[in-house]
């Protein structure tokens, strides 16, 4: 009886991602028993030269996923910009369905759908990157019977990913991104028995490839948590799955720490808003209580003469709370210690 064996490694970075994933393709064989599968998040506008990078630094082909891709073994297959990459009963398909914690490729929505399409025969791997990214996915994978691997945080550029995954997941595996390619081998040329029968793709990944899910609002999972989607504004419901997450109607997902990083960028979007209309504010009355007095009417003048310094007022603390909060911005935006994602 011919052994039953892994053939898809699905691996997901971010922030720092570029030099763990040139480490870890460098170090797998030209014979590797399986496809690979990489989701970096990257801007939606320019092109990506991910895949000349990776073909540099080690023996498999890489390309970027064309729609309806066939996955081979020995191959690396590279998301491109502003399209979600979804494995579909063998193959790969490309949808520009919603964001998932604002990012489209998504890393989730990759290994959701690893997970179901593939079951046992799936290894997961999280990279370098900030926030709470993979986690979710990761978790759906072991939950199916596949493995997980992620980077030592200590290893990584940006360990937000790395110990999000650890905490929220429960990978097989934990280790320095050297040592995954000999890891990722072995796990490959494991017998793993009977399989479960191929899944159809779960209600998430059908609405990451723009399909409508049937049931009635209310039938779907999840509880309206009162809380606005920050991409279109509608309710979100949560999603109470290890770990918790959040969807809306149209599909817009986020994860707790990239929801509450998403919230603190807005308020310093608001807060910057809110500085340049009192500023603004400030000068009209100014020019206006010039104009008064110029004029001979000094109850005017006195009016806004009051109404300039109010709004020069104001401002200052405005400028004050930005001020505070920039100093806390490891706190506001969700990256810990880690510095700024490029």
């Amino acid at each position: 009886m011919t052994p039953t064996r892994r053939d898809l490694v699905v691996v997901g970075a971010s922030a720092g991602g570029v030099e763990a994933l040139r480490a870890l393709v460098a170090g797998l064989p030209a014979d590797l028993s399986a496809a690979v599968v990489v989701v970096l998040h990257i801007p939606a506008s320019g092109p990506s030269v991910l895949p000349s990078i990776l073909q540099r630094a080690g023996n498999l082909p890489v390309k970027h996923v064309a729609d309806r891709d066939v996955l081979t073994s020995g191959n690396v297959y590279v998301a491109p910009p502003d399209r979600h990459v979804v494995v579909v009963d063998g193959a790969l398909a490309l949808s520009k369905g919603p964001r998932e914690n604002g990012h489209r490729p998504a890393v989730d929505v990759l290994f959701r759908s690893a997970a179901w399409s593939h079951g046992p025969r799936a290894i997961g791997v999280v990279l370098s990157g900030g926030l709470d990214d993979g986690t979710s996915g990761l978790a759906a994978i072991q939950r199916l019977g596949g493995v997980g691997l992620v980077q030592d945080p200590s290893d990584a550029l940006h360990p937000g990913m790395p110990r999000s995954a650890i905490d929220g997941a429960t990978p097989r595996f934990v280790a320095p991104v050297a040592e995954l390619p000999k890891l990722i081998e072995s796990l490959l040329n494991e017998d793993i028995g009977d399989l479960t029968p191929s899944l159809e793709p779960d209600w998430e990944t059908q609405m990451s490839l723009l399909r409508d899910d049937p049931r009635p609002l209310d039938q779907r999972p999840g509880v309206s948590s009162g809380i606005s989607c920050p991409d279109c504004h509608g309710v979100l419901f949560q999603i109470d799955d290890e770990p918790p997450r959040f969807r809306c109607r149209v599909g817009h997902a986020w994860s707790i720490e990239s929801l509450v990083a998403e919230e603190a960028l807005a308020v310093d979007q608001a807060l910057w808003t809110a500085l340049r209309s009192l500023e603004e504010q400030a000068t009209i009355a100014a020019r206006e209580a010039e104009r008064a007095s110029e004029a001979g009417r000094a109850e005017a003048a006195e009016r806004y003469d009051r109404k300039h310094s109010e709004s020069h007022a104001a401002g200052a603390v405005i400028r004050q709370l930005l001020a505070d909060i920039s100093s806390g911005s490891e706190i506001m935006d969700g990256t810990e210690s880690a510095p700024p994602a490029t």
